[in-house]
């Protein structure tokens, strides 16, 4: 986790676009292969990995944030899993770690081919995991972890398709998401990666940022495929200026009383959305808004305005 974190900081410094701040999560890729199998050693997924912008009919766009949990889809496969164990150096490990330890192993490859791929957002099972290439599968491993900890991440960007099958996950079915991107790393990374004002403090910075996080991912319902979430889940990940301006008006003996995304007025051809930030004063209850506008009409959001005030009209 501590090289996640450096990772982290190390993208934090690096400049950016005048018209695009922004801050990411480790980037992680690797060299093999993956498609989700049946019983049958076929794939179950009804066309899901040959998805592509292309097949327009039957996709939307996803950015969400949750879990990644790995699931065996039949018995077969975790018996096999087990005989694999038995072939792998896991003394002194504890079950998640020889889980890791497994998986991570060249030659047992064709078992992470086998294993379905859940993403769970506030507890519930949302997503079954496909990589669009198949040198993605790392990403899996990877978003596994051999120490698990409560406040894990991670985050998914990629195609929504059909529902699964039953005979895909054990009688799981939820939507197929083909994905070309995830990040996994810890919140507390996630924080300390944040580029900080110079004039507030970490002590106060620190839990104004956590919140502020903690708000948008309990908002009811969002599992990062309608427009208004992926931008609201692009912004918490990629643009550090809403955590600042969040302690900035705690110092001022304010609370965030309000997170609202509508339609801009500047859409016309393409989807942009305005995401406003209401600030009410505890002492004299005047409320101060500001807003950013976010472009949500490709599979990967971007800024188009940086955040400035916002007044009704």
């Amino acid at each position: 986790m501590n090289e996640q974190a450096e990772t982290m900081e190390q993208q934090m410094d690096q400049p950016v676009n005048e018209s695009n701040e922004r801050f990411a999560a480790p980037e992680v890729r690797s060299n093999a292969t993956i498609s989700p199998q049946t019983g049958d050693g076929t794939c179950g997924c009804s066309g899901a990995a040959g998805m592509s912008p292309n097949d327009i009919g039957m996709i939307s766009y996803v950015y969400a944030i949750g879990r990644v949990e790995a699931r065996f889809p039949n018995l077969a496969a975790e018996k096999e899993f087990v005989q694999a164990t038995g072939r792998t150096d896991t003394a002194g490990k504890t079950d998640q770690q020889a889980f890791h330890a497994v998986l991570s192993e060249r030659q047992n490859r064709y078992l992470v081919r086998q294993l379905c791929w859940v993403m769970t957002i506030q507890g519930l099972e949302t997503y079954l995991l496909q990589p669009r290439d198949p040198g993605d599968i790392d990403m899996l491993v990877d978003a596994i972890r051999p120490a698990p900890a409560p406040n894990d991440i991670d985050v998914v960007i990629g195609l929504r398709g059909p529902i699964a099958p039953p005979e895909m996950c054990n009688g799981l079915m939820v939507p197929v998401v083909v994905f070309d991107q995830i990040y996994s790393f810890g919140r507390d990374a996630l924080i300390k990666a944040i580029p900080k004002p110079e004039k507030i403090a970490d002590e106060q910075f620190g839990p104004a940022a956590e919140e502020l996080f903690d708000r948008i991912m309990q908002m009811t319902d969002n599992a990062g495929m309608t427009d208004e979430h992926r931008a609201l889940n692009y912004l918490v990940m990629r643009y550090p200026s809403i955590y600042a301006k969040t302690a900035e008006k705690y110092g001022d003996d304010c609370s965030l009383t309000g997170v609202e995304v509508i339609p801009s007025s500047l859409s016309s051809t393409r989807k942009i959305y305005k995401v406003i930030l209401s600030y009410t004063n505890r002492n004299t209850d005047f409320i101060e808004k500001f807003f950013v506008r976010v472009d949500v009409t490709e599979e990967f959001p971007f800024l188009v305005t940086k955040m400035s005030p916002y007044y009704d009209r």
